[in-house]
């Protein structure tokens, strides 16, 4: 009887542990697949850049290197989202994971190759020179004549004529009335007249003094005009000088000898201080610009395309580029160390960049080359 009690009271028990635990299996289930969490997209960095890297109104980017890129993830069914990071940022997420790769303009270096990766280049290049723009021709050279300094030099020569020419009349109105009498304006134009020809040493002889206190200022007016005109002159070359050179720097071997702009952790602020050139340092290519165009800064150094860039538009008619490109830079893609898409992405990058279509992107972004 016992017995008949017992076993449906341990069935009861049974029946209820075994509803316990499918429970706290269930709810540990779900608070596993509750905190699970989804699968992140690969975070490409990037660092603004024109014409390589823009950021349009609506917030998306365009530019030869995001064209590039855009292409290779297409091909390749890769998931990303972009983030933008400094100079600096860029290479370190590639080295520390945080970030899948690194586009920009960014250069091959063999410092950068210790710590992580590049693909094939995809763009090659050289350095360039920004130089403020100055007005050329037969005409600006004349307007470029007249500098506030030059001005300064003909006012005090023609301050130097009256005093001569009234000191002068003084001696003369009496006793040379023929030459340098009548009113005071007419005697005062008569020793101006006077003052002139003998500092040119022209000599017209229509008008000479006569007295002893007009000849003493005469003899000692001839020697110091000597001095007068052998300044004037030097002046005048000097600003014919300085209107025809356009620029203290014509080509990278002027570069030691004025003072040269760079960006902050840079390929070309490397290259610079490897000859022996100690550049300032800007933070932005913007700010490099405007330091040349304030004239604080004779010549700012980057990319050639990218000053170019900045030259025809929002520089344009304020600094302008030096033909010609020097220290050859070679764009890649940041990828880590050992990448598993590197071979992939190498494929479809040589592939692309040997299409009609890369020709046409590269003459929309830079123009005709």
């Amino acid at each position: 009887m016992l017995h008949k009690h017992i076993t449906p009271t341990f069935t009861t028990f049974g029946l209820l542990f075994l509803l316990i635990q499918f429970c706290s299996v269930s709810n540990l289930f779900a608070d596993s697949l509750e905190k699970a969490p989804e699968p992140e997209e690969n975070v490409v960095g990037i660092r603004i850049a024109p014409p390589f890297v823009m950021q349009e109104s609506d917030g998306s980017y365009s530019g030869l290197s995001i064209e590039l890129w855009e292409e290779i993830a297409r091909e390749l069914q890769i998931d990303f989202q972009y983030r933008e990071r400094d100079l600096a940022g860029l290479f370190q997420g590639v080295e520390d994971g945080s970030l899948f790769a690194s586009i920009s303009a960014l250069t091959i270096t063999a410092e950068r190759e210790e710590a992580i990766d590049f693909t094939h280049p995809f763009f090659v290049t050289g350095l360039g020179i920004a130089v403020p723009h100055r007005p050329t021709g037969l005409w600006s050279a004349f307007l470029g004549l007249f500098s506030a300094d030059f001005l300064w030099i003909v006012l005090l020569l023609l301050a130097l004529l009256f005093f001569w020419g009234i000191l002068v009349w003084v001696f003369e109105r009496h006793e040379n009335r023929d030459e340098f009498g009548g009113s005071a304006s007419e005697g005062i134009g008569s020793g101006f007249w006077w003052a002139a020809v003998t500092m040119t040493t022209v000599g017209y002889g229509d008008k000479s003094p006569r007295s002893i206190g007009g000849r003493v200022v005469g003899f000692i007016w001839m020697f110091t005009a000597i001095i007068v005109i052998s300044f004037f002159t030097a002046s005048i070359a000097s600003s014919l000088t300085v209107t025809q050179l356009d620029s203290r720097v014509s080509g990278p071997g002027d570069l030691p000898n004025v003072r040269v702009g760079a960006l902050s952790e840079s390929a070309t602020l490397i290259y610079l201080e490897d000859q022996n050139i100690t550049p300032n340092t800007f933070s932005t290519i913007e700010n490099g610009l405007k330091a040349v165009e304030d004239d604080d800064i004779d010549a700012f150094v980057h990319d050639a395309p990218i000053i170019r860039y900045f030259a025809r538009s929002d520089f344009r008619g304020r600094v302008r580029v030096l033909p010609g490109t020097f220290n050859d830079q070679y764009y890649g893609i940041a990828l880590p160390i050992n990448s598993e898409y590197r071979n992939d992405i190498n494929r479809v990058l040589l592939e692309f960049i040997q299409s009609d279509r890369w020709e046409e992107l590269n003459n929309r972004y830079m123009g005709e080359r």
